[in-house]
């Protein structure tokens, strides 16, 4: 059995939706930020980055968001949630989770963790106001130029709806109205109603 590690309100619960969707045999383990467990010597040993996601798997550890999610649908190939047998296709699906992790996710963390790039109280204060913005344009792009509708990729579910979801629950944090984007908005309420979503979000945070 795999064993998944995560914290709530995290990019976690992407791979945690993924894991569900797919069925596959895993345990879910809660590391708790608040008292900074993910410092802890032990998980160090299992993710030496000291951050969430983490799946311990019969050869090793995955770390990474888009990495587990192309894993679990690789892994899981019955489940349909990449096109793994077509390798443009599966390219797509990759550059959109590459998207996600690289440029939306930043954005939303120099509002709340801007210690990562700056000291000075001025910069923090800077980055924090150009959340909004910055968040606004990544997601005009995400719903003008990547989604295909009704699902990101068109009509198939695959790994990039649970993790344009999660990421998707940040714009309130972000101030910022999710229903300027329309098609965005009407997937994240379609994502609440999969029951794969709703045991992944219930497991970590018990409501959804």
């Amino acid at each position: 059995m795999m064993k998944f590690y995560y914290a709530p309100y995290t990019c976690a619960l992407a791979s945690h939706i993924a894991l569900e969707e797919a069925g596959a045999d895993y345990e879910a383990i809660r590391i708790d930020f608040k008292s900074a467990q993910q410092l802890s010597p032990d998980y160090l040993s299992i993710n030496p980055k000291g951050r969430v996601p983490a799946l311990v798997t019969g050869r090793g550890v995955i770390t990474e968001t888009p990495a587990i999610l192309a894993y679990v649908a690789q892994t899981n190939p019955g489940s349909e949630l990449a096109p793994i047998d077509d390798p443009f296709a599966f390219a797509e699906v990759q550059s959109i989770t590459s998207y996600l992790c690289s440029t939306v996710h930043p954005a939303h963390s120099h509002g709340i963790r801007g210690s990562r790039w700056a000291d000075d109280p001025a910069a923090l204060e800077a980055m924090k106001a150009k959340v909004p913005q910055n968040m606004t344009d990544n997601f005009n792009v995400l719903e003008n130029r990547y989604f295909r509708g009704p699902w990101v990729m068109g009509d198939k579910y695959t790994i990039v709806d649970p993790y344009l979801f999660t990421i998707s629950e940040w714009l309130k944090q972000d101030t910022v109205d999710i229903n300027k984007f329309p098609r965005i908005a009407d997937h994240f309420n379609r994502m609440k109603q999969r029951p794969a979503v709703a045991k992944a979000v219930a497991e970590e945070r018990g409501k959804i």
